[in-house]
């Protein structure tokens, strides 16, 4: 009886260092994802058509949040700086007017930089603005404000951004400078793209770096 007995507690503190070590493996792997989520890569889904053709509605993106600086989460402010946003970087930030939203565009303007759109065309310092392969044009009429806007200056601490879909896109045209603490980070890498129009996967989108 006294070996049963053994027996079964063996049985029951094997039992329990198996359920304890499951349940450490299980809540190291959350904090590791969250760390990686709050301080190296986030995934974002793309819901709009501000972007296209760079990006399109549907596809599924990473974005380096430790491209630029590492933000305490809560507050943004400023633990490490890691490196220097670009003109011409496509970013994630907080939307201005709604910091519940991000939104991701383009960087035109850096802090100092006079911006200036003229029949749709862009100039920076004066300077006509090189389009990046993404961008189009697809309403032919020339409007105020979306065709000829400034010049502004960019504020220190800020950034200008616009979307790719020139015409279909509101950036800071309309509302704006974005603050370089509000950046999230830079998009780098489509990991997944979903065509909701046809039901179907868009396979040759998968992998493509973000330019």
């Amino acid at each position: 009886m006294d070996t049963i007995a053994q027996n079964n507690e063996t049985r029951r503190g094997g039992w329990r260092n198996t359920v304890r070590e499951y349940g450490e493996a299980i809540v190291i792997a959350l904090v590791l994802a969250l760390f990686i989520r709050t301080f190296v890569v986030q995934a974002f889904k793309i819901p709009s058509g501000s972007m296209i053709q760079t990006l399109l509605i549907g596809d599924h993106i990473l974005v380096n949040k430790a491209a630029y600086t590492v933000r305490n989460p809560l507050t943004r402010e400023l633990w490490i700086k890691t490196g220097e946003i670009h003109r011409g970087d496509v970013v994630v930030f907080i939307f201005p007017e709604d910091p519940s939203k991000d939104f991701i565009k383009r960087v035109i303007g850096l802090p100092g930089d006079t911006i200036e759109v003229r029949r749709k065309k862009v100039f920076v310092n004066g300077k006509p603005f090189p389009d990046p392969p993404g961008v189009q044009y697809t309403d032919p009429r020339i409007l105020d404000k979306r065709d000829n806007f400034g010049p502004v200056t960019v504020p220190q601490g800020k950034l200008f951004v616009m979307g790719d879909n020139r015409d279909q896109s509101y950036d800071s045209r309309f509302w704006g400078f974005v603050p370089i603490r509000d950046v999230k980070g830079k998009a780098f890498m489509i990991y997944w793209s979903w065509d909701r129009e046809h039901f179907r996967p868009r396979l040759s989108r998968i992998g493509d770096l973000i330019n």
